[in-house]
């Protein structure tokens, strides 16, 4: 009897090895798929209005007293439904002119004049009819400038439904990074202007370097009166270990084709032709990106700007890199009184095994944020 529980027991345990096994593979099989294929996303669209309108509902209720929040809540409701009537009211008026004007003279056609009247009031059911549009979305960026892929989903969604009238507000975040990926960044929003829908870009930290090449783009640029903006400039820095594999008999062989292929590298002896080529590369660059901002921005006087120093707002909006003073959530608030707000963003879908590499990224942040944090108060407590 003992040998038949313990033979169950190993069959058990066999069980459980081999369905753990067989998990185990279909895991690695099923995120290799999905490291192989780009998953698709979605957009998403959150309605601010209503979203500054809970705040506001939600504090209201906590500070008034519970029958004045409700009667406030019904002449709130009463007032919502008669302006849908006046809008309901208007909107007949207006498909009645338009069915007489198609009347013969000797004939009428009521039919016609009642389907453009329920028209009219199905188009007219809420108060986004009559109010503009602005499309929000956000850009924060790094040296790869790694939201490049969301923006062009992004842009291209609003692309589709926007039209003459519309905003895009685009919040942007950015210290610059690599001249390709910015300049295709800046290039998505170009699309913008050329559909003819206003573009506004507010910058509430920092939009510097490749952040301002995105930045000039727009008709009106805002900026906190903290932000930091310009850094019109090109920098290139790469060390050079030549000397020390020289000391430890280390040779480095570099083939090229082509004179210019390669000017400087990390492990050879530069020289100075190839260092003076280098420059001049850079200077290429640099002059490119002034007549990018010029084009953009033509009342700038780009020889005082275009130095690679950075103005906080104020300064920059003397200097005409920035048009007005304000924050984005001081701009947006404001434009909610008029203007049916929506945020744009497009979300990817993440594998387990990318969900994980992120969280451990953002843990690893967040221990090295402390740990400077905390170097930095035991300096001032030091000295």
């Amino acid at each position: 009897m003992e040998f038949l529980i313990e033979y169950g027991l190993f069959l058990a345990k066999i069980v459980t090895v081999i369905v753990a096994l067989m998990v185990l593979i279909g895991f690695v099989l099923a995120n290799r798929e999905q490291l192989r294929e780009r998953l698709q996303g979605h957009i998403s669209v959150t309605h601010l209005n209503d979203r500054y309108e809970q705040f506001k509902e939600t504090l209201l209720e906590a500070v008034m007293e519970k029958h004045e929040f409700a009667r406030r809540k019904k002449q709130i409701a009463k007032e919502k439904k008669a302006q849908e009537k006046a809008l309901v009211k208007k909107h007949k008026a207006e498909s009645k002119k338009k069915a007489e004007k198609k009347v013969d003279s000797d004939k009428v056609v009521p039919e016609k004049a009642e389907m453009d009247s329920e028209n009219g009031q199905k188009a007219s059911l809420g108060l986004a009819s009559e109010r503009r549009r602005i499309f929000v979305t956000h850009f924060s960026g790094d040296i790869k400038a790694s939201a490049l892929s969301r923006l062009r989903e992004e842009v291209t969604a609003i692309l589709q439904v926007a039209e003459s009238g519309d905003e895009v507000l685009l919040c942007l975040e950015s210290p610059g990074g690599m001249v390709a990926n910015y300049g295709l960044a800046a290039s998505q929003l170009a699309r913008v202007r050329s559909a003819g829908i206003q573009l506004t870009i507010a910058v509430d930290k920092v939009a510097a370097s490749g952040g301002y090449m995105m930045a000039c783009v727009a008709d009106r640029i805002l900026a906190a009166p903290f932000a930091m903006l310009g850094s019109i400039g090109v920098l290139a820095q790469l060390p050079n270990f030549n000397r020390l594999l020289k000391r430890h008999d280390v040779d480095f062989e570099l083939f090229t084709a082509g004179e210019y292929k390669r000017t400087v590298t990390m492990f050879g002896e530069n020289t100075s032709e190839g260092r003076e080529k280098f420059q001049s590369d850079l200077e290429d660059i640099h002059v490119l990106f002034q007549h990018f901002v010029s084009e953009y921005r033509p009342n700038l006087d780009i020889a005082k700007v275009a130095t690679g120093e950075v103005w906080f707002g104020q300064r920059a909006l003397s200097l005409g890199l920035v048009d007005a003073l304000k924050t984005s959530d001081e701009y947006l608030t404001h434009c909610a009184e008029s203007a049916d707000l929506y945020q744009v963003e497009y979300k990817e879908k993440k594998n387990i095994a990318k969900k994980m590499g992120l969280a451990a990224e953002a843990g690893m942040e967040a221990a090295l944020t402390r740990l400077l944090s905390k170097l930095a108060a035991w300096r001032h407590q030091a000295q």
